[in-house]
């Protein structure tokens, strides 16, 4: 994301970022990503209606929290491969 008031020093140092980008592919030398989320686990208090001809299915918005999981996403996109890791994280 840019800032609303851009400097010269974020340009270039945005740049450099996305220069690793264009990298050659190099075996010894992998670009990984990472990236982690956290996601609240929630439950249904109570069961939807289902749909029926003329009426939408119905949810009620009442939900009973189960903690959050947390969400760790690693990428090689030269590498051609993918992991996630999903781990809980009870509150």
């Amino acid at each position: 994301m840019i800032p609303p008031d851009t400097s010269a020093a974020f340009v270039a140092a945005m740049e450099d970022v996305l220069e690793v980008y264009h990298r050659p592919h190099d075996p010894t030398h992998p670009v990984v990503c990472l990236d982690e989320t956290s996601k609240q686990l929630i439950a249904e208090t109570r069961s939807p209606i289902p749909a029926k001809p003329g009426n939408p299915a119905r949810h009620d918005y009442e939900y009973e929290r189960n903690g959050t999981a947390n969400l760790f996403m690693l990428f090689a996109p030269l590498e051609g491969w993918r992991h996630v890791e999903v781990t809980d994280r009870v509150v």
